[in-house]
């Protein structure tokens, strides 16, 4: 390449960079950076080029070279900062090692020079680090250095990070309302663009992160629009409108717009995967539960594989999963192994599932404890949405006590949150259980509108819908409770697809709990095993 051409490619690629127009300058900075290595600050405008455009692999790349260039050039105060954008970078695609190694790097360069920002941006790596390899809160020494540095050098990516750390330490210790405040006000320089784009994405992943684990859809629903606004100004290529994407796709699919969302959820978590791990991975999960709810369980395991491949804990989708073919005893160890060293916020979301699979299994103490703790920990955070979980939970306990009209409330009460929520499928879930509820006080009228509103939603969503009964393991034959409900409806002369209406599954996976029956009590046609059904009080005999 000649002198000419060069320098055409390197003014071109400097205008689209000043432009926006990120993947134009990509193109034109690699060109000209192929042909003769690029210098310090032309290789700034690659490397920033390539991280709007979503080459993170080459903003990489390219970021250490300007670290390199820095160190040889004893621009230590520079070189430090680049070495925290690499650790975050690092940290966001899921390499806790590598940007580990970053943050030491920044942190031997910083330790003999005087006071910088990049003392701040330190500080809150290391807290973030903390947190993601301990769960550990950050300490209040690392939330007050941060206010004063903001201040004194007045950089509003500081006080923001601060408010985050601060944001994140009032929500785990029960001041809920305070934290969310602190959060919420960190994102406003975000939105009036004052904040380095390196350290934006963290700071809306970090809040919309908290949203999603206190169940607050109102307002995760509120920053990723506002989030997605911003990115709309820099183009649609911007990384973050991937992982927004990815964010509002989960928030539809809550909804229950899953025939559209599916396909699309799949795409986006896939394009993220070498660019925000946690976000992609959270996406995979999604498109888990989407596929469970519609009746997809090959589908559902390797979406929750991909998610856990990720970071992601694939539960309770894994063990809903599994409770739904009738495995309890899985669905219960899966749920108690995933609940063991996690902190208090992380097992809200597995107690309420945990506490149906223990009444499944006849476990009444135990479910009695989790519902305990759920109850407890919905108080300590004030969150809407673990006390609904709560109250699912302790309708459900109360119902299986004989106590219909408390389970009732306590039910009802749980369901004005998720439509509230526009959370469509386990207000479907609900209703069914408040059937039951009006059945158990002789209400049959309230019973049949409970259950035809349920069948309305489940149809409008393609759903398969999962209630199962709540009994011990002493069922004849060593059935399961599945499989007793699916040779109910056949001894009853009912036909696999009306067996699958009935109880709300698919039609293969009726097929397949028949072929499990049919082993258990050793017979080899429906016939027979009606007879065994009517002989062993499963089903009632003619006339019964």
């Amino acid at each position: 390449m000649d002198t000419e051409e060069l320098t055409e490619l390197l003014s071109t690629g400097r205008a689209e960079h000043a432009r926006g127009e990120w993947r134009a300058a990509f193109d034109a900075l690699s060109a000209a950076d192929a042909s003769t290595p690029l210098d310090v600050e032309d290789l700034e405008l690659l490397g920033s080029a390539a991280w709007w455009s979503g080459n993170v692999k080459e903003n990489c790349e390219v970021s250490e070279r300007v670290f390199q260039h820095h160190c040889e050039n004893q621009a230590l105060p520079r070189a430090a900062m680049k070495a925290l954008e690499l650790a975050l970078l690092w940290v966001n695609r899921g390499d806790l090692a590598v940007g580990s190694g970053w943050v030491s790097r920044a942190r031997r360069i910083l330790r003999d020079l005087p006071e910088s920002p990049a003392h701040g941006y330190l500080l809150y790596l290391e807290a973030v680090l903390e947190l993601d390899f301990s769960g550990t809160a950050p300490p209040p020494s690392y939330i007050s250095r941060l206010r004063t540095m903001s201040e004194r050098f007045a950089d509003p990516a500081l006080m923001s990070l601060g408010l985050v750390l601060s944001g994140l330490a009032d929500v785990r210790s029960g001041e809920t309302a305070r934290g969310f405040a602190e959060l919420d006000e960190a994102m406003l320089p975000v939105l009036a663009n004052r904040i380095a784009l390196e350290w934006v994405g963290d700071i809306y992943c970090t809040v919309i992160h908290v949203c999603h684990e206190l169940a607050d859809y109102r307002r995760m629903r509120f920053w990723t629009a506002a989030t997605e606004r911003w990115c709309a100004r820099f183009g649609s290529e911007v990384m973050y409108t991937g992982v927004c994407r990815v964010h509002r796709l989960e928030l539809l699919s809550i909804e229950g717009s899953w025939h559209d969302v599916e396909p699309q959820i799949e795409r986006a978590s896939a394009d993220l995967v070498d660019k925000d791990i946690w976000a992609a991975g959270e996406g995979y999960y999604q498109l888990g539960e989407i596929r469970r709810m519609r009746g997809d369980p090959e589908g559902a395991r390797a979406a929750y594989a991909l998610a856990k491949s990720c970071g992601i804990e694939p539960q309770p989708g894994l063990a809903l999963l599994e409770a739904a073919d009738g495995d309890d005893e899985a669905a219960y160890a899966g749920l108690l192994a995933a609940l063991q060293g996690r902190d208090r916020l992380a097992r809200a979301r597995l107690l309420g599932p945990a506490v149906e699979a223990a009444l499944r299994l006849g476990l009444g103490q135990e479910a009695e404890e989790l519902c305990s703790e759920l109850e407890h920990t919905a108080e300590h955070y004030g969150s809407a949405g673990f006390r609904a979980w709560a109250q699912k939970a302790r309708g459900i306990l109360l119902l299986t006590s004989s106590h219909p009209a408390e389970a009732l409330a306590s039910l009802q009460g749980a369901r004005r949150f998720f439509e509230d929520a526009r959370a469509r499928y386990p207000s479907a879930v609900i209703h069914r259980w408040e059937a039951l509820a009006y059945q158990a006080l002789g209400q049959p009228q309230a019973a049949a509108w409970n259950t035809a509103a349920a069948r309305t939603i489940f149809e409008e969503l393609g759903a398969v819908a999962e209630l199962r009964p709540m009994v011990a393991r002493s069922a004849p034959g060593g059935l399961t409770a599945r499989e007793l409900e699916v040779l109910a409806a056949i001894a009853s002369g009912a036909s696999n697809r009306e067996a699958a209406r009935q109880l709300f599954i698919s039609e293969k996976t009726v097929g397949r709990h028949l072929a499990n029956i049919f082993g258990k009590i050793d017979v080899t046609s429906r016939t027979a095993a009606a007879a065994w059904a009517r002989e062993n009080g499963v089903a009632p005999g003619p006339g019964g």
